[in-house]
């Protein structure tokens, strides 16, 4: 994929202001290059890896964007972001990344804890896949209605959909943290 079908596969999902996202398991930074677009000049976005790898790869890709800034971290662990404002995010994007994790609801709900209200959750992830080597716990629709419900988030809306080469589909979802 290429960061301009990133983006349109996230344009529904992201707002387009100003505002500090994570990228949480952001590989080597395709989707957080597709989120700095998004957020346009004022956004900052902490790309989050805990591979040195993708990290080191990420700051060569985006090495002239300052408002990337990366974060070596493991995030199903708690972890912490260099100092930002009231420490408190506008939104978590985890693209593909949270199939990787066995206890997907507990890492969500510590994950949601740390997004201020009215801020967003955004998954993308496959819907119709079977368990595999890169895909050990699968996402679907409704796996995600459930664990956002359970990590007290609103009902997700899906504003994108495509089908997937490696199977099934691909969507895109939206969930807010509700405002105090």
């Amino acid at each position: 994929m290429k960061t301009a079908e990133a983006v349109a596969l996230l344009e529904g999902a992201i707002p387009r202001v100003p505002g500090v996202w994570a990228d949480l398991g952001c590989g080597d930074g395709l989707f957080t290059q597709a989120l700095v677009e998004l957020l346009g000049p004022g956004g900052r976005v902490f790309a989050v890896d805990r591979d040195r790898q993708a990290i080191a790869s990420l700051q060569s890709r985006l090495a002239n964007v300052p408002s990337v800034l990366p974060v070596l971290a493991d995030f199903t662990r708690p972890f912490e972001l260099p100092e930002h404002g009231d420490g408190r995010l506008d939104g978590i994007l985890l693209a593909n990344s949270l199939h990787y994790v066995r206890d997907a609801k507990g890492v969500l709900v510590r994950l949601v804890g740390m997004v201020a209200p009215g801020g967003r959750v955004v998954l993308i992830e496959y819907d119709g896949r079977a368990a595999n080597p890169w895909v050990p716990y699968p996402i679907g629709i409704e796996r995600w209605n459930s664990l956002a419900a359970a990590a007290g988030l609103s009902i997700p809306v899906i504003t994108a959909k495509r089908s997937s080469r490696f199977g099934g589909d691909l969507y895109v979802a939206a969930a807010e943290r509700p405002t105090l």
